[in-house]
């Protein structure tokens, strides 16, 4: 089956047979589908097709960065490094983000952390440090919340930690930028596509600057896939307490079905040869003024989007439940 990925734009993320580094930049705390797409995550990483380099947040509560090292430490990763962003914007207050700070009778933690918000590392500054011990076209970033970080990350100074300012170092160093963002080939809703409107400026900045390959995960293609309930209320019960049932009926309780919007942009990296979706044309996306996104072919451009139909979000659907719902390789 052919590769989505077209070999003289997008690298194929599993051309080499080698697991897909990624740097994984969320939102986590505001929809749960962010804890669905990390626990995916570790499950692909326990089939040796990716390893997670790091967890950066555009979310500004005390609580995401203890919620993710809870996760990742649930998952047997405890030292995946995490990095913060107080000033990112800021929603409301997180339903699911304080499962992490679950006690059982004992008076311990159902879910042990390692990292605090007061010792993480600003986002910024971690990305810096693990794309500039990285090799050259090594990293993929999968961006899942806002694009502050990465805009921010694009502006950054050479510095003790890289002879490169931001742009450079992200040129030299990241072969794809991975981004549920936006709808396409235009947005065309009540209003603009939630992890754009937040931060207009920085996503356009992004959409502007950024210097490498950007595959767009849109609103549509997320919301085909929904995470079945009957995977929720049966599928983790191999532990009395799991991060993952936990956020989610705290989040918005079965029978409902969330969809699986940062889910798709982990998967369309890791598994660019099975079919799960197609491909637009190359061309360029912009982000006007008011958030909305609006994409136009064009011959070399950097810019493809995903599409899905209903055969394939029905097998991404039980591929989804089968993976996120596996044991944590400890």
């Amino acid at each position: 089956m052919a590769c989505i990925f077209p070999a003289d734009t997008i690298q194929a993320a599993q051309s080499s047979g080698a697991p897909a580094k990624i740097i994984f930049d969320t939102d986590m705390g505001n929809d749960v589908d962010d804890a669905l797409a990390l626990a995916l995550t570790h499950a692909l990483q326990n089939r040796g097709v990716c390893e997670l380099l790091a967890v950066t947040l555009t979310h500004p509560s005390p609580d995401a960065a203890a919620y993710v090292s809870a996760f990742n430490t649930f998952y047997g990763r405890p030292g995946i490094p995490v990095g913060v962003t107080p000033d990112a914007p800021d929603i409301y207050k997180s339903e699911y983000l304080p499962v992490a700070r679950r006690k059982g009778p004992d008076g311990r933690l159902l879910f042990p952390s390692s990292v605090e918000a007061s010792s993480a590392p600003g986002s910024v500054a971690l990305l810096r440090r693990i794309l500039a011990a990285a090799a050259d076209d090594e990293v993929v970033i999968v961006q899942t919340g806002f694009s502050t970080n990465l805009a921010r990350l694009l502006d950054t100074l050479p510095d003790d930690v890289s002879p490169l300012a931001g742009r450079e170092l992200v040129k030299r160093k990241v072969r794809l930028l991975s981004m549920m963002a936006g709808k396409f080939p235009f947005d065309d809703g009540n209003k603009p596509e939630f992890n754009v409107r937040l931060d207009i400026p920085s996503a356009r900045k992004v959409a502007d600057e950024w210097p490498t390959p950007i595959l767009w995960s849109g609103w549509e293609v997320g919301n085909a896939v929904l995470y079945p309930a009957w995977s929720i209320d049966r599928d983790f019960y191999y532990v009395p307490h799991h991060p993952v049932r936990e956020s989610y009926q705290t989040y918005k309780p079965t029978p409902h079905e969330r969809p699986c919007w940062d889910l798709t942009s982990i998967a369309c990296v890791v598994w660019p040869d099975r079919g799960y979706f197609s491909l637009s044309p190359a061309g360029q996306v912009k982000i006007g003024p008011d958030g909305r996104t609006k994409f136009t072919a064009r011959k070399g451009g950097r810019d493809y989007y995903l599409n899905i139909d209903e055969k394939q979000s029905l097998r991404l659907r039980e591929v989804f439940a089968a993976l996120v719902a596996e044991r944590p390789k400890l």
